[in-house]
């Protein structure tokens, strides 16, 4: 229940926030907005939901050897709850001036706090994520069905978060985006506070690493001071970059970022298998999270869509109209995990059901299935895309059809993923693993925004463009379920006992 309602409320923030961030960035000044191009919203989009993600080996990294899971979660969500009230300061200035109506131009207040907000929340992320999920990991015992079983309603908390979430900011964004941002950060205070009052529930799991000697302690305390270095150094030289003291190209650092992240996966899981000191079994699962690290990257890049390419044509092309009401686009946010509230309990069930029965099917074929549906979304909205170049308005049921088969997708993938990563990793390394996992996601939350950039329609060529471009996304990723579906075999052997 603890780990739940945390969950819960940071998943408010996170989704609150990210219902509102590219449509803020494309916003006219004049509007209220940032009046920043398709192209550096994309681009700028991807690189903050990718630091979420990357900032998550380092986060379960620190947990595992340092503050611990539970410690690491409490000053995650500190941190999170700050930037997002950072972000809030120009309507609080504002309100404070009694000044209301459009800005002609933008001030550094504006900028300064909008990119530091972004900063402090990836921080923040990159220390709750991973090791809230670990400590669920923790909760059931090895070889379970239940463990999967248990993951999906944790799901669920995630979900409840992430429906109630864009409906709330998206309402308070009607009179001030920066207030949508406030209230963002207001759910994760709530967050902290429930997870301080019922803490008591997580006794013995989480806890700190345990120091037993004099050099221990003198280790511990020089990692600390180390970690502190390190952080404010990384810390000042992302503030200055995204501030404007040094001009950048946000584009060309978001093309780079993939490149980077998929080095550091990969040697570092090199490098565990080759230095890590694992029996032959604990490398071969590493190896499976190594190629199973690749499949998830591409369901992310395609499923994260949701927030930026999906919410633009929500904005931009889709009839938003009901008795003369004009939905906010954020409520869109909302359905994906409307679906999943509804139908996570149904897939919990059917794999323990399945696993009674031994006619569970394997994890990568769980992945295989993620791919598939995730293809069939994208094939329902290059119907939509053809409307919307055409000239017209799309129906809401576009969408609505879209997010339904993504969430199939997602209950097939990533629930399953989060547990099989607790299953597979070796002893010592559940924090780290988990990362890697996370690390996936940051990449395909990287292209996900590259991609928005381009498929957004933003100019009447791109919006004549849009069609091709959703049929090559489903022509990439249905070939992926393919690839996946026929190494799964050589995968099942590497995994052992472990399915």
């Amino acid at each position: 229940m603890t780990l739940f309602f945390t969950e819960m409320w940071e998943r408010f923030s996170y989704y609150g926030m990210r219902a509102l961030l590219i449509l803020f960035m494309t916003k006219a000044v004049v509007d209220g907005g940032l009046g920043f191009d398709d192209k550096t919203a994309g681009a700028v989009y991807g690189l903050y939901t990718m630091g979420v993600y990357l900032l998550a080996l380092p986060g379960g990294w620190l947990a595992d050897r340092l503050f611990g899971l539970k410690k690491s979660v409490w000053y995650g969500g500190i941190i999170i709850a700050l930037g997002h009230f950072m972000m809030a300061l120009p309507g609080i200035e504002n309100w404070v001036n009694g000044s209301s109506g459009p800005k002609e131009s933008l001030t550094s207040l504006d900028i300064n706090s909008f990119f530091l907000g972004l900063i402090l929340i990836v921080l923040g992320t990159g220390l709750l994520k991973p090791n809230i999920s670990s400590i669920v990991g923790q909760l059931y015992p090895a070889g379970s069905s239940k463990r999967d079983a248990g993951f999906s309603i944790f799901y669920m908390g995630i979900n409840l978060g992430g429906f109630i979430a864009p409906i709330a900011c998206s309402t308070m964004a009607e009179y001030d985006m920066h207030l949508g941002f406030g209230l963002a950060g207001l759910g994760m205070v709530f967050g902290l506070i429930q997870y301080k009052l019922t803490g008591g529930s997580l006794e013995g799991y989480g806890e700190a690493p345990l120091v037993t000697s004099q050099v221990e302690i003198q280790s511990q305390k020089k990692l600390r001071t180390n970690t502190t270095i390190v952080g404010v150094i990384v810390a000042l030289i992302v503030g200055v970059l995204f501030t404007g003291i040094i001009p950048i190209d946000a584009s060309a650092i978001a093309g780079a970022s993939g490149t980077v992240i998929a080095i550091v996966a990969f040697g570092y899981l090199g490098y565990v298998i080759a230095f890590g000191g694992l029996k032959k079994s604990d490398k071969n699962k590493v190896g499976v999270i190594a190629v199973l690290f690749l499949f998830s990257a591409m369901f992310w890049s395609g499923f994260e869509q949701a927030g930026s390419t999906l919410n633009l044509f929500a904005e931009r092309f889709t009839d938003r109209n009901i008795l003369g009401w004009e939905i906010p686009t954020g409520y869109f946010q909302s359905i994906n995990s409307l679906f999943i509230i509804i139908f996570a309990p149904f897939f919990a069930a059917l794999w323990v059901w399945l696993g009674r029965m031994n006619l569970e099917p394997s994890s990568p074929l769980k992945f295989t299935f993620g791919l598939l549906l995730l293809g069939l979304g994208f094939f329902v909205m290059y119907f939509a895309t053809k409307i919307a170049a055409s000239g017209e308005l799309a129906a809401p049921s576009w969408l609505i059809i879209t997010y339904l088969l993504h969430t199939f997708g997602e209950l097939s993938l990533s629930p399953v993923g989060l547990s099989l990563v607790t299953k597979l990793a070796p002893n010592g390394y559940g924090g780290q693993m988990m990362g890697i996992w996370f690390l996936s996601v940051a990449l395909g939350n990287l292209i996900a925004g590259i991609v928005a950039g381009e498929a957004s329609g933003g100019t009447e060529e791109g919006i004549a463009a849009m069609p091709d471009q959703f049929m090559m996304i489903v022509y990439t990723v249905i070939g992926s379920a393919l690839i996946l579906f026929l190494v799964k075999p050589i995968l099942r052997k590497m995994m052992g006992e472990v399915h």
